[in-house]
């Protein structure tokens, strides 16, 4: 049951991601853009996407279990580090290069264009370079 309400949550998100414009790389770059012909749909986007979650949040805050029963896994950590700046920094960067994140990047995967290719592969090796990094840090 887990499986199939992950599946359908993520299909609703990809299905907004599409619908919002934040899987076109040239509207996402146009929102970066802020020197140029700025464009504010994806801050309204985003804005909305922030007020929704608000309540939801602040409910699972309270909440020892998810509706389904798992244990609720929030973030605890709450003061900036050196390893969030520089993350923050590297996501930007990429997200401001590629004009692509990464839900909209798996998003538009299936319409089978190099570039979203290229950057999910890219987002990958990240993934495990972060991990080795990681694996190695911790021993």
């Amino acid at each position: 049951m887990r499986k199939l309400i992950a599946f359908f949550a993520g299909l609703i998100f990809g299905i907004g991601l599409l619908l919002a414009g934040m899987a076109n790389p040239a509207k996402v770059l146009g929102f970066l853009d802020l020197a140029g012909a700025w464009d504010p749909s994806l801050a309204l986007v985003m804005g909305g996407a922030i007020a929704v979650a608000l309540l939801p949040f602040a409910w699972a805050r309270r909440q020892s279990r998810s509706l389904l029963g798992a244990p609720m896994q929030l973030p605890q950590k709450r003061e900036l580090d050196r390893r969030l700046i520089l993350g923050s920094l590297v996501f930007g960067i990429g997200w401001g290069i590629a004009g692509i994140c990464p839900g909209p990047g798996v998003a538009i995967l299936l319409t089978g264009h190099w570039q979203a290719m290229l950057f999910v592969a890219a987002m990958l090796a990240g993934m495990l370079l972060f991990t080795a990094l990681e694996r190695q840090r911790n021993h």
